[in-house]
């Protein structure tokens, strides 16, 4: 495990902001790792706002969008939402759906089947419209490169609205807008919106042409966030003020479909809580059965309903878990008896492993196999898999590398997907591990964790973790801050605990007292430390609670023992 220091702030930037705040130097200097420079940035930084949102007519082809869908609005044509099998996807329907339902008599949704027509616009789902005399599709997480697919719905009379985020390609579907912020024409200030959150942007130009007030959209803010959570953007910009304010609205006002997996948590959500609780349940409905599921408990009209969806995705989620736990071992395996241990890439394959689970089991992989990770299953006639990478490997890139092994792929720098045809795989197996070993960096051969600063026991204080905690809601590009801590001592209490002495307790020797910390995966360090050891550590600041009493502690990410 690589301990990598983040850039620190020249020092007479962080003594101006540390004063213009009042805050201290170690305060400051997190701000300025996070671009926050002045007084006024960090006012909107600590007090997100809806009215910090860009305008949505800034983005290619929105005014062209609205005004289809006004059109369609008076003719009352009839109009179909079509997503993803994800919860970018399906969050993204729900929104859509919700908001333009009431002015409309006829609108439906669709979200393919992963097994039967995979990712994307599909044939399939256009005749289905077709056939119900649908006239406008608004596809959202998905369509920058359908090309074939818009023009054979133009073909039969459809109009295409796209809604994406993903890579454009050389040429943009022939559809009456496609709303992309990573299109290069396109000027819109913020550029690393989900697909939900470009779809919040169309309800939001849609809003504006209505004169509908502002607080209609507050309804849909609780989507928003849990889309930018487990779609693993960046929480800077402008998804930062959608997702703090879309805690607020989970957290006051959650969608009945949402009540049931929150009143697990027992607490106020966080981002964290989407990602490891929500997020998973949602998914899991597009992983094992149909992502309809999905859309229909988070259309929950009443309690009563969406317990009854929840339910059946809590279900759905303990198939999940099996499945991938089984197709993990089975992988790993795989890796072992083809002596691919040394390789710089992870590529496997078997008939039958579950599609629904293809992107979990590669995410696991990297945690036994440090690097970037294909795993593919039988999808009909051809091999579909899911591909995951390393801290600051572009995988797309090594992909785009190997374009004549594969019928297609997509996707951005750390997850991607791809089909290839059965006798494309040993020529892809090659090409990638090829393209890996060409550009791979020694640095990305092995896990990163990036720490913020370094400072002192003594410098712990409550009033610290106050502020920092004002720095959420946490996600990429702008994590929790983690401190790295010199020269720890035990204070006479460290000891291994758990069911199975797994774990560290830690007491350390501060100069007013003892400040406790939790270590997870580190008990084999006790008696070293027990000894009088002393010890460097990574870690984040955080609450324990035992006893009905909160005191502050530190939650240790790893620990490197003084020789």
């Amino acid at each position: 495990m690589q301990w990598k220091a983040k850039p620190i702030p020249e020092k007479e930037a962080t003594e101006n902001l540390a004063k213009a705040l009042g805050v201290s130097p170690i305060l400051a200097e997190l701000l300025l790792q996070r671009g926050i420079t002045s007084f006024d940035e960090a006012k909107s930084f600590f007090r997100p706002s809806i009215d910090h949102l860009h305008d949505p007519f800034l983005m290619e082809g929105m005014a062209a969008a609205v005004n289809r869908i006004e059109r369609a609005k008076k003719n009352q044509d009839r109009l179909m939402i079509y997503g993803d099998y994800d919860v970018d996807g399906t969050t993204s329907v729900a929104l859509m759906y919700s908001f333009l339902a009431p002015h409309f008599d006829q609108i439906s949704s669709y979200i393919p089947d992963r097994y039967t027509e995979g990712y994307g616009i599909s044939t399939q789902g256009i005749d289905h419209a077709a056939a119900k005399g649908v006239k406008l599709i608004i596809a959202l997480d998905c369509g920058v490169k359908a090309l074939e697919k818009v023009s054979y719905a133009k073909s039969k009379g459809i109009d295409f609205i796209i809604c994406d985020h993903h890579r454009p390609g050389d040429a943009l579907p022939e559809a009456i807008a496609v709303l992309d912020p990573k299109r290069s024409d396109c000027s819109y200030p913020y550029k690393e919106l989900c697909g939900c959150g470009i779809g919040f942007k169309l309800i939001q130009a849609l809003t504006q042409l209505w004169t509908l007030p502002l607080e209609t959209l507050s309804p849909y803010l609780d989507l928003v966030a849990l889309a930018i959570a487990a779609d693993i953007v960046p929480i800077t910009g402008e998804n930062r003020v959608l997702c703090a304010l879309g805690i607020v609205q989970l957290r006051n006002t959650p969608r009945y479909g949402l009540q049931p997996f929150l009143q697990q948590l027992k607490k106020p959500a966080t981002v964290t809580d989407l990602v490891f609780v929500v997020a998973p349940r949602i998914n899991a409905a597009g992983r094992m059965a149909h992502a309809l599921n999905a859309v229909e408990l988070l259309l929950s009209p009443d309690l009563g309903q969406a317990g009854q969806s929840a339910q059946a995705i809590e279900v759905f989620n303990q198939e999940r878990r099996s499945t991938d736990e089984r197709i993990t071992a089975e992988a790993l395996a795989q890796i072992d008896q083809t002596h691919a241990s040394d390789a710089a890439a992870t590529v496997v394959y078997a008939e039958d492993w579950h599609k629904g689970v293809i992107g979990i089991v590669a995410s696991r992989l990297i945690e036994k196999h440090y690097r970037p990770t294909v795993v593919l299953t039988k999808s009909g006639d051809v091999y579909a898999g899911s591909v995951r990478s390393v801290h600051g490997f572009d995988v797309y890139q090594a992909l785009a590398a190997c374009k004549e092994h594969m019928l297609q792929f997509g996707g951005h720098k750390y997850a991607a997907g791809l089909t290839l045809k059965p006798d494309q795989l040993q020529g892809f197996k090659t090409a990638f591990e090829k393209a890996v070993q060409t550009k791979i960096t020694k640095d990305q051969q092995s896990p990163v964790i990036e720490y913020d600063a370094c400072i002192g026991l003594d410098e712990v204080r409550p009033k610290m973790y106050r502020i920092i905690n004002q720095m959420a809601p946490f996600g990429p590009k702008n994590m929790r801050p983690v401190f790295r801590i010199n020269n720890c001592l035990d204070a006479g209490g460290t000891r291994a605990v758990g069911k199975d002495k797994d774990h560290l307790r830690l007491q350390l020797q501060t100069s007013s007292g003892v400040l406790s910390g939790i270590a997870f995966g580190e008990g084999s360090l006790a008696s070293a430390i027990q000894r009088g050891t002393s010890f460097d550590l990574l870690c984040t600041l955080d609450e324990n609670e035992w006893n009905n009493t909160t005191s502050l502690q530190l939650k240790v990410k790893s620990i490197r023992l003084h020789a």
